[in-house]
């Protein structure tokens, strides 16, 4: 075994602060969206298993967060908009009728952080985007068992995550992590060589830099083998969503960036591989769904059985890898070089990121012009703030810094196009 401190993710090290017979509770925060809704019909098939006693969402799904709550007998909601909660009100009272109590309902943009630190075995973070930092630190900070699928919080607030995190207490959620830290398990960090992490290219794989001038947005919504929300997607198409999963196989694993590879592998069945020192490589495999990686999250160190479709091994089938164009998406390498400068650097590449992305969608930016502003906001960021004395105001700093920058360039881009 290595003498140096175990990574923030360890298949060989459980952290189980109440663990105990019956099943066992969870937060999910993000509920309405893509994870969370996976990770409800996982729960409603093992009651057994899990028990949901709060629910968090921005607040733009009313009806179906209160629908959820009902059907999961949830004790608290937790709604970032303050302005819905008449309507939440509403919306529950419909599903629990006027004899029946209603759960708690907190509101504001503190909301699912309070819920995160709440009594609870398990905090599921599914949120989308660097907001889900402070939900991450309060579950941390709070003792719970954080199964990770908000890889924008780990990004962004690295050196806050390692400082709170104790061993084992971080499980990852995200399809490509959830399988490096399966196969991790096979061996010690001195027995890898490198991590092969798998990319399916998105709907614009083969195609060139000069091509991808002319995609439009619904082209990039349009993913060949995963639904995702509407940025996931998107950050997909860019290929971003694969370098920030660099930067996350870093700071998970412990592992070098120069052992750290992106191979493109259309079908997305091999989801990562590990290849150790002695030549052999174990690749973690299942047909594209997140119920997988989720049942790994909150149900580790158990499997949760029939979480997910499984393959039929006796029909024919093709798996291809090729190698990543970094001329025709860019965005991999330089999520290298942040990742590599640290500090607030990848919180300025993550909000300017999101940013582009909505100028994107909005007809602002062209396709291109994502990762040319994104790189040109990192470049004009210079030497980016490090060190153990990196607070979360300086993440949010650099972040508000990143994304008015990142807003007027997308703006002067637009009117120079009009």
């Amino acid at each position: 075994m290595s003498d140096s401190p175990a990574p923030l993710a360890d298949p060989h090290l459980v952290y189980d602060p109440v663990a105990g017979d019956g099943p066992k509770d969870v937060v999910i925060l993000g509920s309405t969206g893509s994870i969370g809704t996976q990770a409800i019909d996982l729960v409603l098939r093992n009651p057994d298993r899990f028990r949901v006693t709060g629910l968090s969402a921005n607040g733009g799904r009313v009806a179906l967060l209160a629908e959820q709550a009902y059907r999961l007998r949830a004790r608290t909601v937790a709604v970032a908009r303050e302005d819905v909660v008449p309507a939440l009100r509403e919306a529950l009272t419909a599903q629990y009728g006027t004899g029946e109590p209603l759960p708690e309902i907190l509101a504001g943009p503190d909301a699912a952080t309070q819920l995160a630190a709440s009594d609870c075995h398990t905090v599921l973070n599914g949120i989308t985007g660097s907001i889900g930092l402070a939900p991450t630190l309060a579950a941390l900070e709070a003792g719970r068992t954080l199964a990770l699928a908000n890889k924008e919080s780990l990004i962004v607030g690295g050196p806050l995550v390692k400082a709170l995190a104790k061993p084992g207490q971080i499980i990852p959620v995200d399809s490509e992590h959830a399988a490096l830290f399966q196969a991790l398990a096979a061996g010690t960090r001195a027995d890898v060589r490198k991590l092969v992490v798998t990319a399916s290219g998105g709907p614009f794989r083969g195609r060139t830099k000069a091509e991808l001038a002319h995609v439009t947005v619904d082209d990039a919504l349009a993913h060949p083998t995963w639904a995702m929300g509407p940025v996931i997607t998107i950050n997909s198409a860019t290929l971003v969503n694969k370098g920030l999963e660099v930067i996350e196989a870093h700071l998970l694993y412990d592992i070098p960036f120069d052992r750290i590879e992106v191979v493109v592998h259309p079908q997305s069945y091999v989801h990562s591989m590990v290849e150790f020192t002695d030549g052999s490589t174990l690749a973690q495999a299942t047909p594209p769904d997140m119920r997988g990686p989720i049942a790994i999250g909150i149900g580790w160190p158990e499997r949760v059985p029939d979480a997910a479709p499984t393959f039929d091994w006796s029909k024919a089938s093709t798996w291809e890898f090729f190698p990543l164009d970094n001329e025709a998406f860019p965005s991999v390498n330089l999520a290298r070089h942040v990742g590599e400068l640290a500090g607030t650097a990848p919180a300025v590449f993550n909000a300017a990121n999101e940013e582009c992305v909505e100028a994107f969608r909005q007809g602002a930016l062209p396709f291109n012009g994502i990762m040319e502003t994104v790189t040109r906001v990192v470049e004009e960021h210079g030497t980016p703030r490090t060190g153990t004395s990196l607070t979360v105001s300086d993440v949010l700093e650099a972040e508000t810094w990143a994304r008015t920058r990142a807003r007027e360039l997308a703006a002067q881009t637009a009117e120079a196009r009009a």
